[in-house]
């Protein structure tokens, strides 16, 4: 019996140790999903890179960190780059906060043939007291840091990339949980044409409303629930719970994927689910 407590109590502090010290510190994984969406254009190939809630913050999202992330996410050759919101810290075990200037200045050398994007997270929106007490129509301090770094917050607005229309959702978590600035409406209503429409957007809840013009949705938000096993997270920041947890979803054929995302929000700590780049090829 004593044996048997040693080696559980062994056990434990092993899995402790690699959720707390090595997956969130020092795993980074590539992430692919191959599918091609109902209706997408035959012979139309594309590689689409997203980066999720970075949280930047020292020690565990330092500048080097950012830069190898940066330089890993290059080395994929996407057609398109998306940053997928959540930058700042959001955890109280950060040491040292990054300022956004710097965070958004290594971000801008992400390299993507037909251009990089973003939308806003939560956290974006949560760090920053003056655009939370502006409320939905504030540009938060993120945004302004992004765009000076020459990438374009899609803010329920929507660009042409190439061949492709990207739609870019503001946060529908901005102003606290479920009081969003999201404003789907406004964004479909300056789609035009025939292209494939790509929808990025924070938090992954608004695939349940079901848009048929979006060939695919891409969020982040959920972190893979940060504890993943046995492929169930026990807390999910949705409302849906594990449906949107990670991955790629199919419903109603319909196409979603939430990447597990970078950092970590709360407690640093990351189990099954590591710190990812996600690539995502359509036609594939």
């Amino acid at each position: 019996m004593l044996i048997g407590a040693g080696a559980m109590a062994a056990g434990g502090a092993g899995l402790a140790a690699w959720g707390f010290g090595i997956e969130p510190h020092w795993r980074l994984v590539v992430q692919r999903h191959r599918l091609t969406p109902a209706g997408w254009p035959a012979g139309l190939l594309l590689r689409i890179v997203a980066l999720a809630d970075l949280h930047a913050g020292a020690p565990l999202m330092d500048e080097a960190r950012i830069e190898r992330i940066v330089a890993a996410a290059n080395a994929l050759a996407p057609d398109i780059a998306v940053v997928l919101g959540d930058l700042g810290p959001s955890s109280r075990f950060v040491a040292r906060v990054l300022p956004h200037a710097d965070v958004a200045r290594r971000l801008g050398a992400l390299r993507a043939r037909l251009g990089v994007f973003a939308v806003n997270g939560n956290h974006d929106w949560w760090e920053d007291g003056e655009a939370m007490m502006r409320g939905r129509g504030a540009v938060p301090a993120v945004t302004r840091a992004l765009e000076a770094a020459g990438i374009p917050v899609l803010r329920n607005t929507v660009l042409r990339a190439g061949p492709v229309i990207l739609g870019g959702l503001e946060s529908s978590w901005a102003l606290g949980v479920g009081r969003g600035a999201a404003d789907l409406p406004r964004l479909l209503g300056q789609v035009t044409g025939d292209a494939p429409l790509i929808l990025l957007t924070h938090e992954p809840d608004i695939f349940a409303a079901g848009i048929p013009r979006a060939a695919l949705t891409l969020a982040g938000h959920t972190h893979g629930g940060q504890v993943r096993i046995l492929g169930w997270s026990p807390r999910v920041p949705s409302r849906h719970g594990n449906r949107y947890a990670w991955g790629h979803v199919r419903e109603g054929g319909r196409d979603l994927v939430v990447s597990g995302g970078l950092g970590i929000s709360t407690l640093p700590v990351r189990f099954g689910v590591p710190p990812e780049i996600t690539l995502v090829e359509l036609g594939a």
